[in-house]
C-alpha cells in the first residue's frame, strides 16, 4: 500500500481519480490544493482532496471499506493543512455519512436534508460564537449579513433603518477572502460607517455562514439545486446557532433588482425564517439619480480612479478608509 500527496493530477493519475470518484457517485472537483491517493499497487482504492481548509472529494473502494483507509486518508489531509498553516477543517458530505466521520473526529455544524457540514473543533461553533456574547441578549434584537465590498451609503441606510426599529442590530460581515477588499478592511469599513448608532454591533461571520466560492457540488446529484441547498444550510446555520445566541427575531434584507441571485437568496429566507420565528424585513435599496447604490458600482468608479463618483455612493468614513489604502 502506498499514499501519495500531489498538489496537481495530471494524465493517467487525473483520469483515474474522475473515474474513481465517479465510481462513488461524486464528480471531481478541480478547485483543490492538494489530493491524497492510496493504492494497492497500481489500484486506487482511496483519496482525499483539499481546497484551504476545506476537505472534499473523499472516497473509499467499496471492496476495501472497514479496513481504516478513510482514517488514513483524513489524517494525511490533516497534517498537509497543518503544514499549509490552517488549524481548523470543515467538510461537507452527505447527511447520511456522519457515522463515517463522527469517529475520526469530526463534529456536526448544521444540516438539510441533502448536506451536512462538519468541523473539526468540538463545540467550534458554540465557542466561536460564544466570545461574542458575554451575556445573553434580550429584547427585539435584528440582524444583517453583507459583504461590503465596499461599505456604501446604501449599507448604511439599511442598518440604520433596522437600527430604529429594533433594541440592538448585529451586522454579520463576510470572513471570507474573496472580494477587492480584505476581510479585515471591511469589517472596519462598517465599524466606521455605523459608530453613530449607539445601539448596532458588527461581528465577523467567521467559517460559518456559507460562500458560494467553498461551497461544494461534487456529491449533488441535482447541481442545478445548489444555490437552494446552499442557502438552505445557510439558514439552518443561522437558526440553530447565530438566532438564538444574540437573541434575533428579525433579519433585514435590502431589495435586490440588480442581482437575480440575491433575489432569489432573499426570497427563500421570506419562505423559511418566519416557521422559526424570525422575521424576514425587506427594506427598499438607497437610490441615487434613479438608479440603486451598489458596492460594483463603487469598485467601477474606483477601477477607473473616479474619485467624485465613489465620494456620492459611500460615507465620509468609506472615503476616507478608501483614499488611505
Amino acid at each position: 500500500m502506498e499514499i501519495e500527496i500531489l498538489p496537481q493530477l495530471q494524465g493517467l493519475k487525473y483520469n483515474t481519480w474522475r473515474s474513481f470518484l465517479a465510481n462513488a457517485g461524486l464528480e471531481a472537483d478541480d478547485a483543490i490544493e492538494q489530493t491524497v491517493l492510496i493504492w494497492d499497487g497500481d489500484q486506487l482504492i482511496a483519496t482525499g482532496s483539499r481546497q484551504g481548509n476545506l476537505l472534499k472529494c473523499i472516497a473509499v473502494a467499496p471492496f476495501r471499506q472497514g479496513e481504516g483507509l478513510l482514517s488514513k486518508v483524513l489524517t494525511a489531509l490533516r497534517q498537509e493543512a497543518f503544514r499549509a498553516g490552517y488549524r481548523h477543517l470543515f467538510l461537507y458530505t452527505k447527511p447520511e455519512n456522519a457515522h463515517l466521520f463522527s469517529p475520526l473526529l469530526f463534529y456536526p455544524v448544521a444540516q438539510t436534508e441533502h448536506v451536512l457540514l462538519m468541523e473539526d473543533r468540538k463545540n467550534g461553533i458554540r465557542d466561536f460564537i460564544a466570545g461574542f456574547v458575554p451575556s445573553k441578549p434580550t429584547g427585539n434584537n435584528g440582524a444583517i449579513v453583507m459583504n461590503c465590498d465596499p461599505f456604501t451609503l446604501g449599507h448604511q441606510h439599511l442598518i440604520a433603518r433596522a437600527a430604529t426599529s429594533c433594541d440592538h442590530v448585529y451586522v454579520f460581515v463576510l470572513s471570507e477572502e474573496k472580494g477587492r477588499f480584505s476581510s479585515a478592511d471591511r469589517i472596519e469599513m462598517v465599524k466606521q460607517g455605523v459608530a453613530h448608532l449607539p445601539n448596532v454591533t458588527v461581528l465577523p461571520t467567521g467559517p460559518y455562514l456559507i460562500s458560494s466560492a467553498t461551497f461544494p457540488t461534487y456529491f449533488l446529484k441535482q447541481r442545478e439545486q445548489a444555490g437552494r441547498i446552499q442557502c438552505m444550510l445557510d439558514i439552518q446555520i443561522f437558526i440553530q446557532h447565530f438566532a438564538p445566541a444574540f437573541s434575533i427575531t428579525r433579519r433585514y434584507v435590502g431589495s435586490e433588482p440588480l442581482c437575480a441571485v440575491t433575489s432569489r437568496y432573499n426570497e427563500i429566507l421570506k419562505d423559511n425564517l418566519p416557521a422559526s420565528g424570525i422575521e424576514v424585513c425587506q427594506i427598499p435599496r438607497l437610490e441615487q439619480s434613479d438608479r440603486v447604490i451598489s458596492a460594483s458600482a463603487v469598485r467601477e468608479a474606483l477601477n477607473n480612479q473616479d474619485w467624485d463618483t465613489v465620494r456620492k455612493l459611500v460615507p465620509d468614513t468609506t472615503f476616507n478608509y478608501l483614499k488611505h489604502l
